[in-house]
């Protein structure tokens, strides 16, 4: 199967990033979309990470009625911070059958120099990378035969609004699914 890795923190999964999955995999023509929850990415601060359990649970909840989309926890038994390097290695060591590729929103151009071994990430994977809002224009740098650009809508929502909303006591609600709201008042995240 032809499957589109989408790795993130998801703190917390919101409607974008579920529609952002449905587009690319439409879009890419991905058997499924697999939702990597990343315990802890090198390059972003961890202060605010809900714990990876309560994100990953989340994630299963937003996408259990979507037959095409998948939760990993590979990056949770890698040693830490994950490196999308070694993610992709064990994934393609675990699961032979099936051919990854990675989603990534246009503003992670921006560091993908940084990235561990980004050059051979490049060289042996096909990268989806889609627009975003926040995001110059890294087209130009950034030209592969391996990188397919995708335009999508805007969604202007993040897990950092939503974070700073919860904080504030603001509503939440139609930014998340109703299960993650109550997931995230039940266990007091974000406050």
């Amino acid at each position: 199967m032809k499957i589109g890795l989408f790795p993130g923190s998801f703190n917390p999964i919101h409607i974008g990033h579920l529609l952002l999955a449905t587009y690319m995999k439409e879009k890419a023509n991905f058997d499924e979309v697999w939702f990597i929850v990343s315990p802890q990415n090198p390059l972003k601060d961890v202060k605010t990470l809900a714990k990876e359990e309560h994100r990953y649970k989340m994630v299963e909840m937003a996408i259990s009625q979507h037959p095409y989309f998948k939760v990993s926890d590979i990056e949770f038994h890698l040693p830490k911070p994950s490196y999308t390097i070694d993610t992709l290695s064990e994934l393609r060591n675990t699961f032979k059958e099936h051919t990854f590729s990675l989603i990534l929103g246009e503003d992670n151009l921006k560091k993908l120099h940084k990235w561990k071994n980004y050059e051979e990430i490049i060289k042996n994977n096909h990268i989806y990378i889609y627009n975003r809002k926040t995001a110059h224009d890294y087209t130009d740098k950034w030209q592969h035969p391996h990188f397919h650009y995708i335009k999508l809508p805007f969604l202007d929502i993040s897990s950092t609004e939503i974070r700073s909303r919860i904080e504030g006591q603001l509503v939440i609600k139609y930014m998340v699914l109703e299960s993650v709201e109550k997931y995230i008042n039940e266990h007091h995240l974000y406050q």
